[in-house]
């Protein structure tokens, strides 16, 4: 059946078996689910009535054992090491050497660093994968069909929610921690490599049947103020390493230089500027794309000239919206993830620069999550359709390289929306008839600027009277596919098997699109 965004939804994606009995429904449009209670799972655990000196174990694989894992086992990691991380990889050999089979992996995101992960799914030891990025190696041996069920991808607020409503329930989460105690409490600081935040990983310590914290650095108890409690801890073990923080930082999450990205960015500040939100006391959220991110730089001008100030920040944050803050133009920062080592060394320092859980930032079940405060998101896309649904998930070619993360959370909570993206990037479209895969809903968003020209979402006749008022000349989002077609040529329709290899969700838990097997090329 088709849903709200015009997708087929097929059977067997709506028949796929979540842990908690739930059926899936189709996509049927922004706040479908609003005001609907929902019954929060949770974590089986034991006493502890007698005193422990210590959670500490010798090794991973003393962990893995005491943990009790076996066949069919969901176990989940968190991303915040991003590139960098070590964790991943090292948990499942364990698992993998202990002769342990049919593992789902239930990750906030899944990069480069975890390419091993594809040849377990090869092997048909790791059956399946719940994220929000999948990409590398292990996008393209899910995207030909090599996992054993279909990948489920969730926004990070969608994550929480799954987590906490029993769609997804983990048996054993690995939390690589740059702090530790030897109780279990945790934090992103302190260590010999930092990273922040541990956000992501809230969730599933509290959600987790068993939780093992693995550092690099043991620190004298208590170790406070900690991101996760000891008190949802089973085991501390110590490595030599959990990850590399320079590898944070993606080349996709630095400052741009490049000229059509500049113009871009001063075009989207302007538009942001046009609009009623943008008054003393406002809140914004960047993403991390190049042009996105310069955004930071144009908005100072425009805010000293109206004598402005931002209240607060929020999201994956970078040194951009951090040096804004020491200029005395932002308030408060609050973070869900970093960057790049400048946020990092920020947060360490900085008194008006805060950790939150991703349930506070962008879970859609409880009773108010930042990004329903949000006033401005500007987010990157790999693909805009003339619906306005973004893409930021499947290539071109369909192979799956990308994640939703925050994108579809902050457009839907956002007062105001903006896409940022060039027209073309090489011989493709950017803007174009139909995207790939529907990983942000149309309904979510309101402005699309590209280098060619900015359109605005015909929903928002609110927008349009600003801009109108403003001067700032807009343009159909037909008129800006039909002139990428004019410049690269219209795309070829990929080709694709029956079988559903990923299933995209919603945040409130419904199918927004699916990912099929790609055909192979005939030779």
């Amino acid at each position: 059946m088709k849903n709200a965004v015009g997708r087929e939804i097929p059977e067997e994606a709506l028949a796929v078996q979540l842990k908690n009995g739930r059926k899936y429904e189709p996509y049927q449009g922004k706040g479908y689910r609003d005001g609907k209670y929902i019954k929060k799972a949770g974590p089986t655990t034991r006493i502890y009535e007698n005193s422990q000196e210590s959670k500490l174990l010798p090794s991973i694989r003393e962990a893995v054992i005491a943990c009790g894992i076996k066949d069919g086992m969901t176990v989940s990691f968190h991303h915040h090491f991003r590139n960098g991380d070590y964790i991943v990889n090292m948990v499942m050999k364990e698992i993998v050497d202990l002769g342990i089979k049919d593992i789902t992996i239930a990750a906030s995101s899944l990069g480069d660093a975890h390419d091993p992960i594809a040849e377990y799914i090869e092997q048909g030891i790791v059956t399946g994968i719940q994220t929000s990025g999948i990409r590398g190696k292990m996008g393209d041996v899910v995207s030909h069909g090599k996992l054993k069920t279909p990948a489920i991808l969730r926004s990070h607020g969608g994550r929480v929610r799954a987590i906490e409503e029993g769609d997804v329930h983990i048996d054993v989460a690995f939390i690589g921690a740059p702090t530790s105690d030897e109780y279990g409490n945790a934090r992103a600081l302190g260590g010999k490599g930092d990273c922040g935040v541990l956000s992501y990983a809230a969730v599933d310590s509290e959600y987790a049947d068993k939780v093992v914290v693995i550092t690099d650095t043991l620190v004298p108890y208590p170790n406070f103020p900690p991101s996760i409690h000891g008190v949802n801890v089973d085991y501390v073990v110590k490595v030599d390493e959990i990850g590399n923080p320079k590898k944070i930082a993606s080349a996709a999450a630095r400052m741009t230089q490049n000229p059509r990205d500049l113009m871009m960015a001063e075009n989207t500040a302007k538009v942001i500027a046009a609009t009623p939100w943008f008054k003393d006391g406002f809140s914004f959220q960047t993403g991390a794309g190049g042009p996105s991110l310069a955004v930071n730089r144009f908005l100072e001008p425009l805010m000293n000239e109206k004598g402005i100030k931002m209240a607060w920040a929020i999201g994956g944050i970078t040194a951009a919206i951090c040096e804004l803050q020491r200029k005395g133009l932002v308030g408060k920062i609050i973070d869900v993830q970093d960057f790049d080592t400048g946020a990092i060394e920020d947060i360490r320092t900085n008194p008006n620069h805060f950790e939150m859980t991703a349930s506070e930032y962008a879970n859609p079940a409880n009773k108010g999550a930042f990004v329903n405060k949000l006033d401005f998101v500007v987010l990157a896309a790999l693909e805009v359709d003339t619906d306005f649904n973004v893409n930021v998930i499947t290539g071109s070619d369909g192979v799956l390289r990308g994640a939703p993360g925050g994108h579809p959370d902050t457009a839907a909570g956002a007062k105001c929306c903006v896409i940022v993206t060039p027209l073309t990037r090489g011989r493709m479209a950017t803007i174009c008839e139909h995207v790939v895969t529907v990983t942000t809903p149309g309904d979510c968003v309101d402005v699309v600027v590209t280098d060619f020209g900015t359109a605005v979402n015909p929903r928002r006749t609110d927008i349009i009277e600003a801009l109108d008022k403003a001067g700032i000349k807009h343009v159909p989002i037909k008129q800006l596919q039909e002139k990428a077609y004019s410049l690269v040529g219209r795309p070829d329709d990929l080709e694709w098997e029956d079988k559903v290899v990923a299933i995209l969700e919603a945040r409130d838990g419904t199918i927004l699109d699916v990912v099929r097997k790609i055909k192979p090329l005939e030779i």
